[in-house]
């Protein structure tokens, strides 16, 4: 009989304790994660992070690793098929289009704390006065220059635009290298090569009121210039050229911080420096491309108490700052309260970033501006290769663009 009820007893137990780990492994929360930190440097830091998340909250996160290229693509068929991410990242000018198709939760302003961020880098967040996403990360372009080839070349560093052209034609002209790296049909980054030089111009894709201003005398001399520059030097990919001013073959080049690191792994005693992008005058500063990474929660989410959780702590300051002191090119916290913190810029390049994101400009706010993207470097493509002149090229894109908001 003793016997008989120790088994009972034993049972009992068992049955208690290991459905009890069953139902504790059946209710632990699982949250899906979509980013673009796919490199294995990036995905370290980011794992760390998500690991100090997981047992904070006792969850478990999984991570999806997308491309810059194909990310879009890949998000918009999982809304379209129901499977979208309970959290994903997003690039400033993608929000628009997300937020305005109804696919992305709305965050209440206290779930956002407007005041906690840059200005400029806020709007991106908002479509018709609602939040949708939250900052994260800001960073911008500038140029890097070769400087024993400006040396070779008997020229100083240009301090307008038009001595940039007159710069790197001497560089071409007395050293026989390239002058100038100019992007040319290279998706989603040529456009972040020619707006600079109109704004720097005073043009602009849209004016106040949203209509198309793309024909502007502004826009027209900027693709003249671009066009200019371009017949200094190489025309190719961000990637090649990157490559290629690595190697010392360009003297000219606008590119991104990543290429700090790359310069420092593959060709350390390159003799290079950073500017800032020159201005149409001396006493004006130009005018560069500024971009920021976004999160945001799909509409669609089971788990958002938990998705606005893990979006608080990546944005805390601590934890950003720590992302960015990693990770050199992921640029600088989008936070107020660290954005300007001393050890994201020791190394000398890096605060010429920090220089130029104070005369940085974002991309209009528009649902349609991927479509707008792609007209703009169309555009600018049939003038690299002399299939129209610059005056042309806009005003046919102007018509294009007027189609694609429905102005006519």
């Amino acid at each position: 009989m003793m016997s008989l009820q120790r088994l009972l007893y034993v049972l009992a137990v068992a049955v208690f304790f290991f459905g009890g780990c069953g139902r504790q492994q059946q209710t632990t929360s699982v949250l899906r994660v979509w980013h673009f930190w796919s490199a294995p440097q990036h995905q370290f830091v980011l794992d760390s992070l998500v690991r100090q998340f997981e047992r904070q909250y006792d969850c478990r996160i999984e991570l999806t690793p997308l491309s810059w290229s194909e990310g879009k693509t890949k998000l918009m068929a999982a809304f379209s098929s129901g499977t979208a991410p309970d959290v994903l990242e997003l690039g400033s000018d993608w929000i628009a289009q997300f937020s305005s198709s109804g696919v992305l939760a709305e965050l209440a302003p206290d779930q956002v704390e407007p005041s906690a961020w840059l200005p400029w880098a806020l709007p991106p967040c908002m479509w018709k006065g609602k939040y949708y996403a939250v900052p994260w990360l800001v960073d911008t372009r500038v140029l890097f220059v070769n400087t024993a080839l400006l040396e070779r070349a008997r020229v100083a560093l240009p301090s307008t635009l038009d001595e940039l052209v007159e710069v790197c034609q001497a560089v071409q002209d007395r050293t026989g290298a390239a002058g100038f790296g100019a992007t040319g049909a290279d998706e989603h980054r040529l456009y972040k090569k020619i707006l600079p030089l109109m704004w720097t111009l005073g043009g602009d894709v849209l004016d106040s009121n949203g209509r198309c201003v793309l024909a502007s005398e502004a826009n027209v001399r900027a693709l003249e210039l671009y066009a200019a520059l371009s017949r200094t030097g190489i025309i190719d990919t961000q990637k090649q050229l990157d490559a290629a001013f690595v190697r010392g073959e360009i003297a000219v080049w606008n590119s991104g911080s990543w290429l700090i690191d790359k310069i420092q792994q593959e060709q350390p005693s390159l003799p290079y420096r950073t500017v800032v992008m020159p201005g149409a005058t001396a006493q004006l500063p130009g005018i560069s491309f500024a971009g920021g990474e976004y999160w945001a929660i799909a509409q669609t989410s089971n788990t958002k108490d938990l998705a606005r959780a893990f979006i608080r702590f990546m944005t805390k300051a601590q934890h950003v700052l720590h992302f960015c002191q990693r990770i050199p090119e992921a640029g600088f916290p989008a936070r107020r309260d660290v954005y300007g913190d001393s050890s994201l810029v020791v190394h000398p390049a890096k605060r010429t970033f920090a220089e130029q994101l104070n005369a940085a400009r974002m991309t209009p706010v528009h649902p349609r501006w991927l479509d707008i993207e792609r007209i703009i470097e169309a555009a600018v493509v049939d003038v690299l290769y002399g299939r129209m002149d610059a005056r042309t090229a806009l005003r046919s894109a102007h018509t294009k663009v007027t189609e694609v908001l429905g102005q006519r």
